[in-house]
């Protein structure tokens, strides 16, 4: 049974699931946007348990990385390598959220990690290094997403949504579900597509996704409320 801290943890996000919550009530929706429903839901349930636990790791990690950059800065490039490995599986997860094709995500991870490296002695240890390589991979997503836009747009090239399958009878795999989430999110122009992904897809909150790209706060309020109406357009024309 979740407890007290997972009920109040779901109840906070529940009042963001707006669009989900429309598709689960009315009973049209085709199947393909029930199984976008549930992967989104599943992004959302995390064991209490496991976030205290990875807590403590980021806490471990932290002491790790400010020794490993310090020996970096002073000139010892072998340590970038721990940092490296420590981090790289934390940034494939999200790189992954803009690309589903796995050698992009590769591409765009080596690029992280180039960047980090060319502005390592930048980093004063005023924030956790994870958080300051979240910025840059944040930022390396976001302007993917608008090379991509400016490629679409030099060849023509605009994305469609998927066709509804009526009587389809088995619900869509979880890697389906999860495809098509980026598909309809790729409708929208990256600025909407980004805060859209930190907001309910990575669960950041509103202050850091402003540290994170840079946005004011009222801006990113701004650019929610308007990602959020502009998806819900995307589905309600989807439906009809």
């Amino acid at each position: 049974m979740p407890s007290c801290a997972t009920n109040g943890f779901a109840e906070s996000w529940r009042g963001r699931f707006l669009i989900e919550s429309r598709l689960v009530v009315r009973r049209r929706a085709p199947l393909w946007l029930q199984s976008i429903t549930r992967e989104l839901r599943s992004w959302v349930w995390l064991p209490v348990a496991e976030v205290a636990a990875q807590n403590v790791q980021n806490t471990a990690d932290s002491a790790l990385d400010w020794a490993d950059v310090s020996r970096v800065q002073q000139g010892d490039s072998a340590a970038y390598r721990a940092v490296v490995e420590r981090h790289q599986r934390s940034v494939t997860r999200l790189m992954s959220r803009f690309t589903r094709d796995p050698a992009v995500v590769e591409e765009l991870v080596q690029t992280v990690f180039i960047e980090a490296w060319r502005q390592i002695h930048n980093f004063r240890g005023e924030a956790p290094f994870l958080h300051w390589l979240t910025v840059i991979s944040t930022r390396t997503g976001y302007r993917f997403w608008k090379q991509q836009a400016k490629q679409r747009q030099r060849h023509a090239r605009l994305e469609a949504l998927p066709e509804p399958v009526a009587r389809e009878e088995n619900s869509e795999a979880a890697h389906d579900a999860a495809t098509k989430v980026h598909m309809v999110l790729s409708t929208l122009p990256p600025r909407d597509r980004l805060v859209l992904t930190l907001l309910h897809l990575e669960e950041r909150s509103l202050k850091e996704i402003s540290a994170l790209t840079g946005w004011s706060l009222a801006m990113v309020k701004v650019q929610a409320f308007r990602a959020r109406r502009k998806l819900a357009q995307v589905l309600e024309r989807a439906q009809s």
